[in-house]
């Protein structure tokens, strides 16, 4: 366990945590916790800030999601979509659709980001391969040009910043996928959120990230990962879904990477920075995820934050 001293407190990072820190991937399934128990276990784990989780899940009313956070002291810092933009002008307004329901929701709640995961090439659930899993060039720049297009419409209509969320199982995973998206959008436009957890199950090292492309990080998700399970998953070419099942996503800090050194050094990129806390827990038990949640808060704290 790492810890900070306490003059390196970590006074520009605001912890929070998600329903996918619940066992929450989508807006209605029998097998994950109802959402006001969610609200109620989350503010009971001592986190202010929220994400919304997948559009439906919490109420998509501004006014019932308002009166039932702020009664529990709660705050939320973004919403998030998938998209599928290295596909082209072909699935732009369906995309946009998608988009503005979040970001209608997000706004109304005084949130300032919108978290965008790019599509999976192989099913998370069934595993079955749906397109490869390199882009051409003809993509890239689709990718490319389409983020900047969402981010310049999304910050111009509801004054939200997209940060764009590297993921296991998708275009934008390694380091090297991952350099290659940031060389090739503006960063006016276009900031990353850096899944600690998603970025060391593709093989990267989150503090040099942070360290090499500081400007570039808008937002953190933290997360760790069982090294011996990845190392199984990896030689065994487990898909995103069925790894989760089998535990890949772990509670801190018995993973890598170390969380202690991540926010030392986005701390010192001197800017406000949110820390969200998701362990990917999919399917689990309902009674599962709060002791992990309070046990987590207090590590964090441990850490300075």
């Amino acid at each position: 366990m790492t810890s900070l001293s306490p003059e390196s407190s970590l006074s520009r990072i605001r912890i929070g945590s998600a329903p996918d820190s619940w066992g929450v991937w989508f807006p209605d399934d029998p097998a994950q916790v109802p959402w006001r128990r969610f609200l109620d276990e989350v503010a009971q784990s001592g986190y202010e800030w929220i994400e919304l989780g997948p559009y439906g899940y919490l109420p998509t009313d501004p006014a019932v999601l308002a009166e039932e956070t702020s009664k529990r002291g709660l705050k939320v810092s973004a919403g998030t979509v998938f998209t599928g933009l290295h596909h082209g002008e072909a699935v732009w307004e369906k995309t946009w659709a998608h988009v503005a329901d979040n970001a209608v929701l997000a706004q109304a709640m005084g949130a300032r980001h919108l978290v965008v995961i790019p599509s999976f090439w192989r099913d998370d659930k069934t595993g079955d391969v749906l397109e490869p899993d390199t882009l051409t060039p003809e993509q890239w720049r689709n990718l490319t040009s389409l983020t900047e297009r969402l981010g310049k419409e999304v910050r111009e209509r509801y004054g939200l910043r997209i940060v764009v969320h590297p993921h296991a199982d998708t275009h934008i995973d390694s380091e090297e996928n991952v350099v290659r998206f940031l060389d090739g959008t503006d960063s006016d436009l276009v900031s990353l959120c850096l899944d600690t957890g998603h970025y060391a199950y593709c093989g990267g090292d989150s503090v040099k990230l942070i360290e090499t492309y500081g400007e570039r990080i808008g937002y953190l998700h933290l997360k760790q990962v069982d090294p011996e399970i990845l190392a199984d998953v990896r030689a065994k070419g487990t898909p995103f879904g069925p790894a989760v099942a089998q535990g890949v996503m772990c509670e801190p800090p018995t993973g890598v990477p170390a969380l202690g050194p991540v926010l030392e050094a986005a701390q010192k990129l001197d800017v406000d920075l949110f820390a969200i806390v998701e362990q990917d827990m999919y399917p689990c038990a309902p009674d599962t995820p709060l002791p992990i949640a309070q046990r987590t808060r207090a590590f964090l704290r441990s850490c300075g934050a």
